[in-house]
Formats: C-alpha cells, structure tokens, sequence
C-alpha cells in the first residue's frame, strides 16, 4: 500500500479508463477528495479524458459542485452507468443534451453485476427489469440517443425470460473508508452504509486495475480489530487521507448513522402535517406486525418518522436498499442511511434478499400513473432520474405501496379540523394518459399476484385486473372536482368507498403500537408446529 495525496491518486486515472466509484446518495460513503482532484487535474490538464464512470448510486447533493457532478466537462466524461443520476444535475443535462453516453440501470443490478466480475463471471442474469424501461424490448436502460451499446440481452432459460446484463472491465476503484492502518487494511467504523467496496475491489484487483481508497485517519499496523477490517489490505493500492471527511454532506458525524449508538425516539425530526406527512401517515397504516418493508427515498421516507413516533421500531423491519435493517431510515438529504438499526450488510446482499422476495411490504415514491397502473420515476417532463433500487424493490416486494401526491407543481393544501383542503392545485397531474419510461410493470405485477396500493393525500387507489380502483377519499374532498375531473381517464370507484381514517388528517396518535401489538407474530409453520406440539 502506497500512502499519498488526492492529487497523486488522480494522476492513476488514465485516458478512457472505466472507474468504479463507491457511496451512495448525499455524500455516504462518497470519496469526495478523489473526484474533487480529478477534476482539478483535468480543468488544469485536459486529463484524464473519455473515462467511463460506474456508480450504483447517485452520487451528489442535487447541486452543481458535489458528488458526479465533479465530472461533468465536456472531454472528461464519455459514458456514465449508475442507478440514479438526479444526484448530479450536470450530469443529468450533459445526458439530456445528448453529450454523454448515459444508461440507467438498477441499483441491485450493478451492485450484484460488479460482485460477479469480481469473480469472473460473464455477467449477471436475472428477472429484474424485465418489461420496464430496462428490457431491450424497451430502451434498454438507455438515457441519451448516443447511448447504442447493448448492456442488457433478453435471454430465455427452461421457457422462462430472464435478462443478461453483460460483465465489463473496470481499470480503477475509488472507494472509501474511515481507518487505514500501515499495510493498507480499511475499517468503516464512522460508515453510515458499506455499500459494495469489498466487491469492487475484488473486481478492480481481478482485472488487474488499481484499488484507490480515501479514508479519515491512520492507524498502527496491527491496531485495527481483524473483524473491523471491511477491505483487506492486499487489496488496496493507494491510500489517501482526508481528516475532514463528513460522514454524509450535510451530517459531519451522527453517532446513530455509524452504529455507535442508539438514540431515543424523542430526538427524531418531527414530520410536518402536509401532503407529504398526510401521505406517510396514510402509508404508514399499512405496517403489519412482523412485516420486513423497504423505505423507499422521497416522500416514503417520512414513515421511518412516523414509525418511530408511534413507538412501533421494534413491531416491524424497516429496512434501505443501501443495506440497513431495523431501526428508521433516514429522511431527507441523509436519505440511505438510518438510526437504530440491527444490523448492517453489504449491499449486494441486500438485493439478494430483495430479489428473492424477502420484503413484505416496499413503500416507495411515484411520479406518473398511467391507465394500467404503471409507474414511471425514471424520466418525465424535462428532467432525467434513474431508477435507483426501485425496480428491485417494487418488482419483488410481496405488497406494493406506492406515495405521491396528486398532483405537482404548486401544490399547497391544508390540514384543518380533521379535514384536507385545497389551498392551491397542482399544475400536473400524475396520472397520465401514458408514460415515457416504465419503472413499475403493472403487468408484471398481475401475472405475480402482488398487491399494490396507490397513497395520494387525497385518495387511495388499489390495482386491480382492469387498471385503477379508487379505495378512499380524504374528508373534506369533492370526489368529483378534486379526483375524478383530474384523471385523464376512466377509472372504477369501489362501491365501498371509504373516507380515509380521521387520524391520518390530526397530530394525534395513529393508535399502530396498540394495532400492531395485538396482532399475532408471523411464525415459520414448522416453529409454530413445534410449540404447539
């Protein structure tokens, strides 16, 4: 292991190499030294130049000078594929704008895909993604015209399809931890995620590349606990150190991200009774007890809030795709990580307990509906997102809830004595007539028999085998004026619909601990058996 600077690290970064970048979202785990002196170095030289930029997650702050965006100059970039590139605005208009080569994949893909390089195998083969934007049928994941390279194959095994997204050859790794000791061996011990740097390290070191890793301090050799140690030293073959690494962008240190502690449910931001609090609330009442959920970014992370509000963290699993279990996802810019959580893996094996149906209940965010009950997150109006672990998440999960609001763009409502009222409308509906991308296949969902439920602040919908059903009203809504006249189709109304509960619409308790203490505790048959016996 060589020790040196951020501008020395950048310098290993040559002319048209693909570069494997780890973290995830607002700053976790994001070796934001080693992008920053990339940058410096080709504003100041004009290299490296045409690299290939690998991130399974978003990387940036949403703004212009963090993260990915660090790479949007015209002649640094030549292709960009990762889950999510809303993170990075510049990135996402040099992909508009048809600059860049820019797929979108999902986040479970590339996590496992790179898990599979590392051990020399072709390519990852998978049912996810399969009639979304992702299939080849479709665009391919492909997010700008100049985007013509096939990553995905539809391939046909036994008379069922899967998709084949192909291995590639990563030269360079830039990863992060927080303690390197003198023979290059990384702990995570301030980490909010692990993310997957042991595998692309794996992979860089399989292909003969080279293994870059920031980290916050120094350590004796042999100092560091065996068991701590995340990436192994021969692994490693350039550290640098960078003593004011925040733990997320905004978050310089928050003991309850990396572990450290538990903090109490008193100290967690208190949500706010808008359309997002009315939103996660109304979601919030579909937890059941014993359920394994994923908590979704966006609106849906407001039910970690709520959750923990209502004292029922220990009642459920809630869980993030970046590889927490138990606790609450965190909310807003600090979204991937969570407080009080039980357990923490590596994110490749997150999604293989997704993919294998392992969530009972996902709440995830939407932006359009269509007539079938499609979703689309991914691309819409002007603005290009990726699809992050949503396709993981919502093509797996046994029962589906999906939050948004009704309508955007200037949306303003109020919450008053029980009742939700529209101060101002939205100017967009989110139910649209048909989509640009398909991020959720109602198709698939079907075929599969999962259940899927649609939260607007306003009402409930549920897919049933036509399209959409409307289940709920909120009080104080025209059914006519305010839901039905702003679908730009036909829809069915149950005739048994429900206003939705009261206590949605108050600060008052939900009543979820005392619901969900009394109901029985899902039990595997043959346990059940067994004390029965």
């Amino acid at each position: 292991m060589q020790l040196g600077t951020a501008d020395q690290a950048a310098r290993l970064i040559g002319d048209g190499d693909t570069v494997l970048i780890t973290g995830s979202g607002s700053g976790m785990a994001v070796p934001e030294a080693l992008l920053a002196a990339i940058e410096r170095r080709f504003k100041e030289e004009g290299a490296p130049r045409k690299i290939t930029a690998i991130h399974p997650v978003g990387l940036g702050n949403r703004g212009d000078e963090l993260g990915a965006s660090h790479f949007a100059h015209e002649g640094l970039l030549k292709r960009v594929v990762c889950g999510t590139i809303v993170d990075a605005p510049p990135i996402a208009k040099l992909a508009m704008a048809n600059r860049i080569e820019a797929y979108t994949l999902p986040q479970g893909v590339l996590s496992q895909l790179i898990r599979e390089i590392a051990g020399g195998r072709p390519g990852l083969t998978t049912h996810v993604g399969l009639n979304t934007f992702v299939d080849p049928r479709h665009q391919g994941g492909k997010q700008s015209s100049i985007a013509t390279e096939d990553l995905v194959e539809l391939v046909e095994r036994d008379g069922r399809e899967w998709l084949f997204y192909k291995s590639f050859r990563p030269d360079v790794a830039l990863l992060r931890g927080t303690t390197a000791d003198e023979d290059g061996n990384i702990s995570h011990e301030h980490e909010a995620i692990f993310g997957e740097m042991l595998s692309m390290a794996q992979a860089v070191r399989r292909c003969g590349g080279v293994v870059i890793v920031q980290v916050k301090r120094l350590a004796k050799r042999g100092m560091l606990p065996a068991k701590s140690v995340k990436i192994p030293g021969n692994l490693v073959d350039f550290v640098v150190v960078e003593p004011n690494q925040m733990q997320t962008y905004q978050t310089f240190y928050d003991p309850s991200f990396a572990g450290e502690l538990k903090t109490p449910l008193t100290t967690f931001p208190d949500l706010p009774l808008d359309e997002r609090g009315v939103i996660a609330r109304r979601a919030a009442l579909e937890l059941r007890r014993g359920a394994v959920c994923n908590i979704g970014s966006g609106v849906c992370t407001g039910i970690g809030l709520v959750a923990a509000r209502e004292d029922v963290l220990d009642l459920v699993t809630l869980t993030n795709e970046q590889g927490l279990t138990g606790g609450a996802p965190a909310n807003g810019l600090d979204a991937g990580a969570a407080r009080n959580y039980a357990a923490i893996v590596d994110q490749p094996y997150q999604f293989d307990f997704y993919d294998g149906g392992g969530i009972d209940i996902a709440f995830l965010s939407c932006v359009e509906i269509d007539h079938t009950g499609n979703v689309n997150i991914t691309r819409f109006a002007d603005r290009l997102v990726g699809v992050g672990g949503f396709i993981n998440i919502s093509q797996n999960a046994k029962k589906m809830v999906f939050g948004g609001s009704f309508t955007a763009g200037g949306l303003k409502v109020a919450v008053e004595n029980g009742e939700l009222r529209i101060v101002a409308e939205g100017r967009h509906s989110k139910f649209v007539e048909s989509l640009a991308q398909i991020s959720f296949s109602s198709k698939n969902a079907r075929e599969g028999g999962q259940t899927v439920l649609y939260v607007t602040e306003r009402a409930v919908f549920s897919l049933s085998s036509d399209g959409l059903t409307l289940m709920e009203i909120a009080p104080g809504i025209d059914l006519q004026k305010d839901v039905l006249d702003r679908i730009p189709f036909e829809i069915d109304v149950s005739p048994d619909l429900k206003t939705m509960p009261a206590e949605v619409f108050s600060d008052r308790s939900l009543g979820l601990h005392a619901r969900l203490q009394n109901e029985p505790l899902p039990m595997h048959p043959k346990v059940k058996a067994l004390l029965n016996h």
